[in-house]
Order: structure tokens, then C-alpha cells, then sequence
């Protein structure tokens, strides 16, 4: 079975985005975008994104996104079971996922598809090694993204709200994290690039503490025109 008609697990950032457009150039259908939100808090589980963002980006893309409302520990089971719906309502023939190289998290992904019975596509599955050169094509791609959230651990708070331009490519590689940030070091959000039919305007930004994390929170979004 051909996986031609795909839903897409969807963050909102740059991996997610790469994905779509890899996916796009293979001729491949995405029907919809996959986020997960923790039940009855409206943000993302990945990036602890608004939902509301995650519509945007949706629009701007005419692409409908699908939210998956679960808890830590039902996670999968809730996964598993909307997958099996939305393989109805969109004819789908698998799900893709923009993980780079962490087995763990294929392991997973192939696990779920595998009991809702499609195929799981890795569009960007690398090398940790070719990470650098990942971001570099995203860098290259004309796709727009800021940095919304660091792990104080390993990154200091200044990198947020940093564009993921020629300059961060270079500065990101002299510190000691993978350079797409696949283990969670940071987090992006992208606002517009090539498959936008509009732009995501950010205003009003603040900084929140998190658990482990700091994040870069927007008070203000629209859609504009580019």
C-alpha cells in the first residue's frame, strides 16, 4: 500500500514544515496536519503552542488540521483511536512525521500506524551527523520561523524570539546541542514561507517560565497579506 494520502504530525515548527514541503515535492497528498493538545489547556503537547497559532498556520496553508486532545498517560490509546477515524474521513494511507534520527521516536511512530493500519513515512529520517545540513536547507528554503522555547539547560534564554536565518545557522553550531535542536533544545515557530498563502504577523511578545523550559509567548497574531 502507497502511502499517497497522508496526515502530517504537525508542532508548528521548522520540522514539521520541512516535512510538508518534502512530502509536497514528492508528489504526495497531505489530506490534513496531526497536533496533539493536553485536554483542556489549548496548547500544543509538543511546543506548549496556542492552538490558536496552529489555526493560523493551518489557513495559511489551506491545509486542515485535526487536534488530538489527550493526557500523558493516555496518549497513545488516544492517538491511535482519532488515527483510525481521520483514516476514514480523509482516506488516508499513512501518517508522516518530521523526526530527523532519535530510533525511539520512529519506533513509536511505526507502532501507532502500525494498529491503525497505514504505513508511517519519514520524509527527513538522516543521520544525526547530516543534522546541520537539515538546518541549513531550512535556512535556504525561504521559510520564516522564530525560536519560541529553550531548555535552560543546555540554552540560554537569549536565543528566543531569534530568527532562523544565515546567522543563527552559524551561531547555533558553537553550542553543544544538535543543530535542529531534535532532543528538544529549542523549539520554533514558523509565521509564513513558500507554501503560505499568507503570512503569520507576532506582536507583543513575553517571556513565561516554564517547568524546565523558558518560552517566548505572542499577545497579538493575524494573517496578513504577503
Amino acid at each position: 500500500m502507497l502511502a499517497n494520502r497522508v496526515a502530517l504530525s504537525w508542532s508548528g515548527g521548522k520540522d514539521s514544515c520541512l516535512a510538508l514541503e518534502v512530502l509536497v515535492k514528492q508528489g504526495v497528498e497531505v489530506a490534513c496536519l496531526i497536533t496533539t493538545v493536553p485536554a483542556e489547556i489549548g496548547r500544543t503537547f509538543g511546543h506548549g503552542e496556542k492552538t490558536e497559532l496552529i489555526h493560523l498556520q493551518a489557513k495559511a496553508l489551506s491545509i486542515p488540521v485535526e487536534f488530538i486532545s489527550c493526557s500523558f498517560e493516555n496518549y497513545t490509546e488516544r492517538y491511535i483511536s482519532k488515527l483510525k477515524k481521520l483514516i476514514d474521513k480523509f482516506k488516508l494511507t499513512g501518517i508522516a512525521y518530521g523526526d530527523l534520527y532519535l530510533a525511539g521516536h520512529r519506533r513509536w511512530g511505526e507502532k501507532v500506524a502500525e494498529e491503525a493500519g497505514i504505513n508511517a513515512v519519514y520524509p527527513l529520517w538522516m543521520e544525526e551527523k547530516d543534522s546541520i545540513q537539515a538546518l541549513e536547507t531550512f535556512v535556504k528554503s525561504g521559510n520564516k520561523a522564530r525560536v519560541i522555547r529553550v531548555r535552560e539547560d543546555v540554552l540560554d534564554p537569549s536565543w528566543l524570539g531569534r530568527e532562523l536565518d544565515a546567522a543563527f545557522l552559524q551561531d547555533i553550531q558553537k553550542e553543544a546541542v544538535c543543530p535542529m535542536g531534535e532532543s528538544g533544545e529549542y523549539h520554533t515557530f514558523v509565521y509564513d514561507g513558500p507554501l503560505f498563502s499568507q503570512k503569520i504577523q507576532l506582536g507583543s511578545p513575553k517571556l513565561i517560565q516554564l517547568e524546565t523550559t523558558k518560552k517566548l509567548e505572542f499577545g497579538e497574531y493575524k494573517l496578513i497579506g504577503k
